[in-house]
Parts: C-alpha cells; structure tokens; sequence
C-alpha cells in the first residue's frame, strides 16, 4: 500500500547547481539521440554514404521520410526505455531517479510537439514526411491534433513520474517550481548555445534550436496543473544534493556539445 508524503514546504532544498547539471545532460542526451542516431544513423544505414551531424540538424545528399521520421520516432523510443528503467530504479538516489525522469520528459516533448510544430508552421521533420502526400491539409490537421494531444498526454506523464517515482509531493510548490524551471532554462540555454556555430548557418537557431527547447519543453513550465490529483509519491524524496560528478561531467559534456557536434561532424559508413 502505497504512503502518502507529507509536503516539505521548503524544508528540503535541491543544490541548484546540480540540477542544472542533470537538466543539460538530459537535454543534450535527447537532441543527440534525435539527431545523431534518428537521422543520422538511420541515414548512413540506409540511404547515405556519408554526411553532417550537429546539435541541430542532419545533412546529407540524400533524403527519404523514414529518416526525417527517425529523430523523433527515436526519441518516443528512449522516453519509453527511460521511462521502464525509471519505474524499475526503486533503489536509485534522488539525482539519478530526477535525471531518468528528465530523460523521459525531454525525449517525450521533442518526440510529440514536432508532431504539432510541422502540422502548424509545415516545416520540420514531419514537413518532410507528409510532403507530396494527397490531402496534404488533411494530414497537416492530423498532425495538429494528435500532437497536440500526444503532447498533453507527455505532460501528465512526466508531471505523475515527478510525483510518484522523484517523490515531490504536489503540494510542495516550491520545490515542484524549482525542479522544472531550472531544466527548462538550462535546455533552452545550451540548445541555443550548441547552435552557434553550426556549419549551416545562424537561422536554424531560431527555426529550430530555438523552438524546439523554448517551445517543445515549455511543458515543463505548466505540467504541474495538470498532474493527476492521485497522483502520490511512491518513494522517498530525498534532495537532489550537490554532486561534483554531475557537475563536472555536464561541464565536460557541454563544451563538446557546443565546439565539437555544434560545430559540426562528418560522419561516413
């Protein structure tokens, strides 16, 4: 039988450095396995003999719909294996169980808001994919639409898995306002910065680094108006600690993030 726990009301208190370094891991882990293995690699297996990777786009000669579809078929794919490894880390500490739920919460938003984002502004991935379709409208309705609702139903499952599996009660604001703030700032922050000095120019900062943190992870801002009100933590929350380990590893990870795959990187089968 599940135990409800009693909101902290502040009493415990995340080390805010250390969250932002979960939070950039997890946001530079979602954009690479979008990417670097969604088109990236299903390219070079199928399609390509070689091509560009970096923080914002693949580039190669040749195109298809499946690779335009894998970055965010990916991604939906790792938010399940996350999510699984979340449910099963009854043991984990507070950082590890908040980096899975993450994981899970940034592969789901990118994975469901393109959906809406090329339905609405017919650009992107799923651009790609419907594009000469018959009922070329239709489609781009139906991408609107079942984002949408795909994206809402990544909200509450990200909000529920902060709940139950982090172990924030909802009634502890505070701390609840804290843990998801923090990660949407930082996304936005180093997926701009890892756009900079990508090899195909400034414009795909704002036409798609730009919205896909800014507006795809936005969830992270309202999902806790829309947590299940059963929704109970089922395990201890501890706090999220200072850890130089997190810390050092996100500075290391970030500063490849952004000279080395924001640069750019060849790759060839």
């Amino acid at each position: 039988m599940t135990t409800a726990i009693e909101p902290t009301h502040g009493k415990e208190r995340d080390d805010a450095l250390t969250v932002c370094a979960i939070s950039l891991i997890a946001a530079m882990l979602g954009d690479t396995l979008h990417e670097g293995v969604g088109h990236g690699a299903l390219a070079l297996f199928t399609v390509a003999d070689s091509g560009v990777v970096s923080t914002v786009a693949w580039s190669s000669a040749v195109d298809s719909r499946h690779v335009a579809a894998g970055g965010t078929l990916v991604n939906l794919a790792a938010a399940l294996v996350f999510w699984i490894v979340l449910v099963s880390a009854k043991k984990a500490s507070p950082g590890w169980r908040y980096f899975l739920l993450l994981c899970v919460a940034f592969n789901l938003f990118t994975g469901t808001g393109y959906f809406c984002f090329s339905g609405v502004f017919n650009f992107g991935d799923w651009a790609v994919v419907i594009a000469g379709l018959p009922a070329h409208a239709l489609w781009r309705v139906l991408l609107v639409a079942g984002g949408f609702a795909a994206y809402l139903g990544a909200v509450k499952m990200a909000g529920a898995g902060l709940v139950r599996y982090v172990g924030i009660p909802l009634g502890d604001k505070q701390r609840m306002k804290k843990l998801t703030l923090i990660p949407y700032t930082s996304a936005v922050s180093i997926m701009v910065a890892g756009g900079l000095l990508n090899p195909l120019g400034m414009q795909l900062i704002w036409q798609s680094a730009l919205p896909a943190a800014a507006g795809g992870d936005s969830g992270l801002l309202w999902l806790r108006d829309y947590i299940p009100k059963t929704a109970v933590p089922e395990r201890g929350s501890g706090t999220v600690g200072r850890s130089y380990v997190w810390i050092a590893s996100a500075a290391i990870l970030s500063l490849l993030f952004i000279f080395v795959l924001g640069r750019g990187i060849h790759l060839h089968r």
